[in-house]
């Protein structure tokens, strides 16, 4: 459980909702005659090997203005356009929340069309014609995926200020090395390393052509410090390549003498998502827990103010933004042990 400890370290007017499987639909979101957006989510149906694909996308009549510097780096003036992969649930999705309270404007994905449609009909009932939010399909292993993903993105937000690298899995597996699976291993390692290094590459090509540049941030996790993540090794062993691969990609860009954009690591710490809870077994691993873990509403809360602040700011310095600090983790275990806080706050201790 060690390992865990480290780790830490107004409304819309529908117009037409006809759904036809394999043929293109709208639903268009029209907000009152003083608004200056319009919202359209569409649904477009085809047919790909064996399966359904379904994109959802919302459509902004948002003017960005935006004033080219020969020379330099134009600032980046909100709201912003971000993209966050896997954000149809956990912290991905509580980050998107957060942006959009902020005026920001935003671009969702997943693997699962089931889970994108979902997520931007909820965000479009919560924020209505107040916020502009686009949702589309893409598998962060299938480096296709992604450039269309970036085609997607182009076409709604025409250039992108923030793109977080949140996409990740441990395949839901907690057992020892030589009890796991190819299947589960190929999809850690896929998933948590190639995805992130396919989304890298992608992202910084298509930030170099944009006058105002654009930041990486890349989503940390158990192992990231160095420590054994025992029953999880190959997700600790990803997570801890997140950390070299963004001091990498700092280093290339300074070399190639690259100032519009910079690559960052953001450290949520423990967060009460699916991910987490579902390898919550042993008596050690509920105290900290208790201790340390928060939901992803309150994680967000935090890190969206300082991301924001860091594209905002004219220095392309790198960042490496942490929720969960060594101080606040000691005081939390501290006030434990101390006063008992916490206690079953999440589930139920072995006494």
């Amino acid at each position: 459980m060690a390992s865990l400890f480290s780790s830490a370290l107004t409304s819309t007017t529908m117009i037409q909702s006809n759904t036809v499987p394999f043929y293109t639909t709208s639903r268009i979101f029209s907000a009152t005659a003083t608004s200056r957006r319009c919202l359209d989510l569409r649904s477009v149906w085809k047919r790909g090997k064996g399966t359904v694909e379904r994109r959802f996308s919302v459509f902004s009549a948002n003017v960005y203005a935006s004033t080219v510097v020969s020379g330099e780096r134009n600032t980046m003036v909100p709201p912003l356009n971000v993209l966050i992969t896997g954000s149809t649930k956990g912290i991905g999705y509580a980050l998107a929340k957060e942006f959009l309270k902020a005026g920001d404007n935003v671009l969702i994905c997943s693997r699962s069309a089931e889970r994108v449609e979902s997520a931007v009909q909820n965000l479009l009932e919560e924020f209505g014609d107040q916020r502009c939010v686009w949702g589309t399909v893409c598998d962060v292993r299938d480096g296709n995926s992604v450039k269309e993903l970036v085609s997607f993105a182009l076409e709604k937000l025409d250039y992108v200020d923030i793109w977080i690298n949140n996409a990740g899995s441990n395949a839901y597996s907690f057992k020892p090395l030589s009890e796991t699976s190819d299947k589960d291993l190929m999809e850690v390692v896929t998933t948590n390393t190639l995805g992130l290094m396919i989304c890298c590459r992608e992202a910084i090509n298509m930030m170099l052509s944009q006058p105002r540049g654009g930041h990486i941030f890349n989503i940390d996790g158990a192992g990231s410090d160095g420590r054994p993540t025992p029953r999880f090794a190959a997700y600790g062993a990803t997570k801890r390549s997140v950390v070299h691969l963004t001091k990498s990609l700092q280093a290339e860009l300074q070399m190639s003498e690259v100032k519009n954009v910079m690559v960052h690591n953001l450290s949520p710490g423990m967060v009460t998502t699916d991910l987490l809870m579902s390898g919550v077994t042993s008596k050690q691993s509920k105290f900290f827990i208790n201790i340390l873990a928060e939901p992803p509403e309150v994680v967000a809360d935090y890190l969206i103010p300082r991301i924001k602040s860091v594209a905002t700011r004219k220095s392309m310095r790198p960042t490496y933004i942490r929720f969960l600090t060594g101080l606040k983790a000691y005081s939390q275990i501290f006030s434990r042990l101390a006063f008992g806080a916490r206690k079953n706050k999440y589930m139920m201790e072995d006494d």
